[in-house]
């Protein structure tokens, strides 16, 4: 029974997905609440404000748990390791407020479509239902599933004939009012947030609360103008983050507004056309594309074509054509009606409509798919407003760091207690300088000195033109240890140059046409498909498309013209777009080509085809093009020249790329038939028509940036949707393969009826180049590879096909692959995203360089994505490039060891500086005293809040060391440091403590006023200021004037400086200290002034330091202690802490070794005799026999989604938000 009133308590959203979500039911309990407004009142608020903090608490203090279905609020909880909460009250909407009466029939239906998750929503007779809205999403309780299910869009159960049967006439009037009220605007709407409200969120951070109650505090005592500074300070940096919160909200909300305003033809049932605005549409309309329309929502094609620019989402501006969805019965979920990419057939919202296709005599519809933020733009805008947490090991080190000052600061506020009521003094006082010494060991300049670094990183980042707009992402950058390159546009160049054709004739290669010639392609099959097949659009007499498309319609010298050309001039059907000779192609019989039909480029398919007729035939022919090995498949075997896979090799191991062309005479005279055709009936028994060569060239950056990265040890990878042997040619050519290592080609095949999945390991033999030269394929050798891998010499190559299988069927293979795995080919998006997924389950940092086209998925998944596309979709990458070549990636690298260096450095100083007040506060707490506020003046701005402004701005080293900067504030070198620089700051400060008080001239100085006044002759030869001294003679318990004060400050002082110094570390991965010219300038003037006030007699800095005094052999004793410190600690820091050489000995001799899982794997690799596998094949069976299998794989999507493991995903939040 509990079990089940826990199972109804309790329920997940979006199960599966990026978002998940679990969802708690709880009923407010008015007794609850009331008690909890007086317990608010009585405490001043401060009840209210952890509320804010903690909504989970506000929800257990007012709330009792209950069912979903009861509850009135609900909590919900991240199933990421943050575990966050979230508070959202259930809200009632109630359809008896529309206009029309509504069946309380529990039978009748409110929605046509059955699949619809409103019909079992909605109360019946009460006809209302119940909802909560979270980040802009809607859903809807579901009495029959009994959880909350999405609204905004049409559910995916439905099938293409569903679709064109259920909503092809369009929606009645009644349900689209209906759909209205459940659904919600379709509105991308970002409110642009009020100053006040950012500036209270700003305000009520908990740091920013802690700050405020020490401010208040040290004000209160008279220690006014570090204070002011302090607040100076914060309130800059608070107006600076409200500026840029501010900023980001009005930009994004002028990129979206337009959206929400656009005039549309929606078809109603019954009723026929209708114009109304955008924000009205529902699922299910019927929208009429008329022309050039921004789309303001998702939508399913069914009649009709349209050219749509998709460079919102997917970073080039090329015309993608949209084809109508198949009106197919059967009851098959649409997204899976054949092997074509769904995406085929959706218009996505915020992608522009540049052109229509009309089948026939009727308008282009589209059946509205997703409204609102459940579409393309919806969630990419979700995405910026609700950024992922970032897990950063930095920041919840730093988190726990602050929470053991916090403590120790706690420690000090109970000793400060004992000490002060032993000695009877009054309670206010008392309590004032206990709280004083709980806000000494948190310095209230931590947020500002953390953030700084990072603005200076940016800053010389944006100089190198590389953007940022996740700036706690570089720290990040600094711990990358594999980067994933796309190789077309990335590592080579982006335009291909055509090389030439290879025509077939009687099952054989024939004679290279070579376009160097300069001749022009002669007549034939093969020139009428590189004439036609194609994804070209004639936009205001400008022909626009796809960069390879381009180059190879160009070379047949054929001229393209628009649909308002005669095509029955040529007596050919009507068509879109007429294919004729141009001035300088070949002679050809053929006056033009009429393009009919298209089935466009899927990067899943890797191929397309078109539909034409020739001018003066009565039937039809098809047309494909694509990867040769695809192409292959699809062509008659007997059209296919028997040494194809040779001749294949043959280019593709000169680097060059090759795409085949195939044709066949479809057996159909009329039009309709052509239109009704399916995908998979023109895509065979075609005939093998010949190759097309192109050449894509090497960037000039690409090999001296890989060399670098190879020499930091950096590990390369290529992820690309190439061939896989251009891939390796690329990759062998670039040295990211280096010649003396071997290459492994892994073939994976999916299981057949009696045949289980297998997997082939083939070594690359040596290959006979087609321009005459050998080059060696196997030069087995030892090469130092990234991380310290040496003999690494052998690395894994595959397609994307082969990456699935593993996946799928070896599962227990993958991270043994992973780890030498240099070059994945034919990858599509998703397997792209997969595989950094993989990655970084391994324990790698993974960055992933791409130009934006087809790796927005990768580069959102890598821990530092950097794109090199200037489009709207740089949105998804935290990185971008304005210079489109691989160089940014080490400067990234770089700035990011800087960053990270530099926080490392800044904190360890901050928490030093805590510690180093703190141990002399103790000290002077136990005879009642305190520093004077000018010493603490000269310490907290002179020293500290210079050096957090100044330390950061270090530069980053030019040359990129062979291993990373710790990751981790927890590091055995990094404690260590801080634990021995705190004792040598204690026995320093204790030894002079008691070692003053044993001098012979030393007296208790409010104790015994007369011996003290009685001695200052002794002290100085300043006269002056001995009169001085005797107008002072009225001293009092808690005064700051004591020889013990004296003595401490220039040692605490000192000791400031000397832990600034060591820890600005330069080399390897900073410019020498010396090259900050500021921070240089400010420790030397601060070490001058010290020693000057230490040694100077002047009455007036005397009485302001509020100083006493002290023969000279005693000052000189305390720069002698000082300098000691120093020449220890920096010996003690450099020489040991830092020296990477000692730490890899004791490692090495007590054996301690990464836990990072491809460290792991490395080793055990290391270890196995017979790994790699060489020429064998291995069976997914029983496991036994050296055979594997997944059994654990139900899922059959082309790349499973699956979650990251704990502590691998990457999120993205500041981290002063986690306090």
């Amino acid at each position: 029974m509990e079990e089940e009133s826990e199972k109804d308590h309790r329920a997940l959203l979006n199960q599966g997905e990026e978002n998940e979500l679990e969802v708690f039911g709880y009923h407010t309990q008015h007794l609850r609440r009331a008690l909890c407004l007086i317990a608010s009142v009585l405490t001043g608020g401060v009840l209210q404000l952890l509320f804010y903090w903690r909504p989970e608490w506000r929800v257990w203090a007012n709330c009792t748990p209950c069912s979903l279905q009861e509850a009135d609020t609900v909590l919900l909880r991240t199933t990421d390791e943050f575990q966050r909460y979230i508070r959202k009250k259930v809200l009632c909407l109630h359809l008896s407020t529309l206009k029309f009466p509504i069946s309380k029939n529990p039978k009748d239906p409110l929605v046509a479509d059955h699949h619809s998750v409103i019909n079992q929503a909605v109360m019946k007779p009460d006809l209302k239902l119940r909802c909560i809205q979270v980040q802009k999403i809607r859903y809807v309780w579901d009495y029959l599933k009994k959880r909350f299910q999405k609204v905004g869009l049409l559910e995916d159960s439905n099938s293409c004939y569903d679709i064109h049967h259920t909503f092809g006439l369009g929606l009645t009037s009644e349900e689209q009012e209906v759909r209205r009220l459940v659904c919600g605007p379709n509105a991308i709407e970002v409110e642009i947030q009020p100053i006040w409200k950012l500036l209270v969120k700003q305000v009520l951070n908990p740091f920013y609360v802690f700050q405020a109650f020490t401010l208040t505090l040290w004000l209160s005592q008279g220690y006014i103008e570090y204070s002011v500074a302090i607040i100076i300070l914060t309130i800059i940096s608070i107006v600076l983050s409200v500026y840029d919160l501010r900023q980001q909200s009005v930009k994004l909300h002028n990129l979206v507004e337009d959206h929400n305003k656009v005039q549309v033809t929606i078809l109603v049932k019954d009723k026929g056309l209708q114009e109304l605005e955008s924000h009205l549409l529902v699922p299910g309309d019927i929208l009429i594309l008329p022309g050039k329309l921004s789309l303001p929502c998702d939508a399913v094609l069914i009649d009709g074509s349209c050219v749509v620019n998709e460079g919102m989402l997917t970073g080039e501006s090329i015309p993608v054509t949209k084809t109508p969805l198949p009106g197919t019965e059967n009851t098959m979920p649409w997204k899976c009606h054949s092997l074509e990419d769904y995406r085929k057939h959706v218009l996505f919202c915020g992608t522009e409509v540049i052109q229509v296709k009309p089948s026939g005599q009727r308008p282009i519809r589209a059946v509205v798919l997703q409204t609102g933020y459940n579409t393309a733009k919806g969630d990419l805008v979700r995405s910026i407003l609700y950024p992922r947490p970032l897990n950063f090991k930095l920041y919840s080190d730093a988190f726990k760091f602050l929470v053991f000052l916090a403590c120790l600061g706690v420690v000090g506020f109970f000793y400060a207690l004992g000490i002060y009521m032993y000695h009877e003094i009054p309670p206010r006082d008392t309590a004032i300088m206990a709280l004083i010494l709980l806000t000494v060991t948190v310095p209230p300049v931590l947020p500002a000195a953390l953030t700084i670094g990072i603005v200076y990183a940016q800053k010389r980042l944006k100089k190198k033109k590389i953007f940022c707009i996740s700036p706690q992402r570089i720290n990040m950058c600094g711990q990358i240890n594999l980067v994933c390159f796309d190789k077309t546009g990335t590592l080579t160049e982006d335009g291909l140059d055509l090389w030439g054709t290879v025509p077939t004739a009687n099952n054989c290669f024939q004679k290279v046409h070579s376009f160097a010639s300069g001749k022009a392609l002669p007549w034939g099959p093969l020139c009428a498909a590189m004439a036609s097949c194609h994804s070209l659009i004639l936009l205001d007499g400008t022909i626009q498309g796809d960069p390879l498309d381009l180059k190879m319609f160009e070379s047949t010298a054929w001229k393209m013209e628009d649909c308002n050309v005669n095509a029955y001039k040529f007596g050919m059907s009507d068509s879109n777009t007429i294919i004729k000779p141009g001035p300088e192609a070949s002679q050809s019989p053929v006056e033009a080509i009429a393009i009919l039909r298209q089935f466009p480029f899927s990067s899943s398919l890797q191929r397309m085809s078109v539909i034409a007729q020739l001018a003066g035939e009565h039937h039809f022919r098809a047309y494909l093009k694509g990867a040769p090995e695809m192409v292959a498949r699809f062509c008659r075997p007997e059209t296919v020249p028997k040494n194809f896979p040779q001749e294949l090799r043959n280019y593709t191991a000169q680097g060059f790329r090759v795409i085949a062309l195939a044709h066949k005479v479809l057996k159909m005279g009329k039009l309709s038939d052509v239109q009704r055709l399916a995908r998979e009936k023109v895509e065979s028994e075609l005939t093998f028509l010949g190759l097309l060569i192109m050449e894509n060239r090497l960037k000039k950056e690409t090999k001296p940036v890989l060399k670098e990265l190879s020499e930091a040890r950096i590990r390369t990878v290529m992820i690309t949707g190439d061939n896989l042997q251009t891939a390796i040619t690329v990759a062998k050519n670039s040295e990211m393969i280096p010649p003396s290592s071997q290459v492994i080609i892994i073939e994976a095949s999916e299981p057949e009826e009696h045949i289980p999945a297998s997997l082939t390991w083939q070594l690359m033999e040596n290959q006979e180049m087609g321009t005459g030269k050998k080059e060696a394929y196997v030069n087995i050798g030892n090469s130092s590879g990234p991380d310290g891998e040496t003999g690494s010499s052998y690395h894994f190559a595959m397609s994307g096909k082969s990456y699935q299988v593993i996946f799928q069927h070896f599962n227990s293979l993958l991270p043994k692959i992973l780890v030498n795995g240099t070059v994945f080919a034919r990858m599509s998006p998703g397997q792209k995203s997969s595989l950094i997924e993989e990655f970084q389950k391994l324990n790698y940092y993974v960055g992933m360089c791409g130009d934006g086209a087809n790796d927005c998925g990768a580069l959102k998944m890598a821990h530092a994505g950097i794109s090199l596309s200037e489009q709207e979709a740089s949105v998804a990458s935290p990185f971008t490039s304005k210079i489109a070549n691989i160089e940014c990636v080490p400067h990234l690298i770089r700035e990011g060891r800087a960053a990270l260096v530099s926080s490392f450095g800044v904190f360890k100083y901050l928490v030093m500086y805590g510690i180093i007040q703190f141990v002399g506060t103790l000290l002077l707490y136990w005879q009642l005293q305190l520093f004077g506020n000018y010493q603490y003046l000269m310490q907290d701005v002179a020293i500290t809040l210079m050096v957090c402004l100044t330390m950061t701005s270090t530069h980053a080293y030019p040359k990129l060391a062979p291993f990373r900067p710790a990751g981790q504030l927890f590091s055995p070198p990094l404690l260590l440091s801080v634990f021995l620089h705190s004792c040598f700051t204690c026995i320093v400060q204790v030894c002079a403590f008691l070692y003053v008080k044993q001098q012979p001239w030393y007296c208790e100085v409010y104790r015994d006023a007369e011996c003290f006044l009685a001695n200052q002759s002794n002290f100085s030869s300043n006269v002056s200021l001995e009169r001085n001294w005797t107008r002072n003679a009225t001293l009092i318990p808690g005064s700051i004037l004591s020889f013990e004060t004296t003595t401490l400050w220039p040692i605490v002082t000192f000791n400031c400086i000397t832990v600034a110094f060591i820890f600005s570390k330069g080399k390897p991965f900073r410019k020498p200290i010396y090259t900050n010219y500021i921070f240089s300038f400010l420790l030397i003037s601060a070490s001058g002034l010290t020693i000057f006030l230490l040694f100077s007699d002047f009455q007036d800095i005397y009485q302001g330091m509020e100083f006493i005094p002290t023969i000279t052999s005693w000052r000189v004793s305390i720069l002698v202690a000082a300098l000691t410190q120093f020449c220890v600690a920096f010996f003690v820091e450099d020489a040991i802490l830092q020296n990477r050489a000692f730490w890899l000995l004791i490692k090495k001799v007590f054996g301690f070794y990464s836990k990072s899982q491809y460290r792991t794997w490395q080793k055990k690799l290391a270890e196995d005799s017979t790994w790699p596998p060489i020429n064998r094949t291995d069976y997914a069976s029983d496991g036994k026999n050296g055979f594997y299998i997944n059994k654990g794989y139900e899922n059959h999507e082309l790349v499973p989604k699956q979650k990251l493991k704990s502590g691998d995903q990457i999120k993205e939040q500041h981290f002063w938000t986690r306090l």
